[in-house]
């Protein structure tokens, strides 16, 4: 079985991003990081996917939503984010 995609959109020294990157990582998935520091395109399809988002990161794992950095803990806490990484 295989990981779905995962995208997460941050930007520099946000600190709600490393957070969000260091328990992806500890669950030992790879991830799609884009910077949106400096604005352009990738922010523009941030909002695309996820009207509304104004703050970072903004975490997609395959179509789902998960939204930030405190969405994804819950998840973790809830012991809903395995399931959600196995696809």
């Amino acid at each position: 079985m295989s990981t779905p995609k995962i995208d997460i959109y941050s930007k520099f020294a946000c600190p709600y991003c490393v957070r969000a990157k260091r328990l992806l990582s500890s669950k030992g998935v790879e991830f799609n990081e884009y910077d949106i520091t400096m604005g352009g395109p990738k922010r523009d399809e941030m909002r695309e996917r996820a009207p509304g988002a104004m703050t970072v990161p903004q975490i997609f794992i395959g179509d789902t939503h998960v939204g930030g950095s405190d969405d994804l803990a819950a998840l973790e806490r809830e012991g809903k984010l395995d399931a959600l990484l196995a696809g």
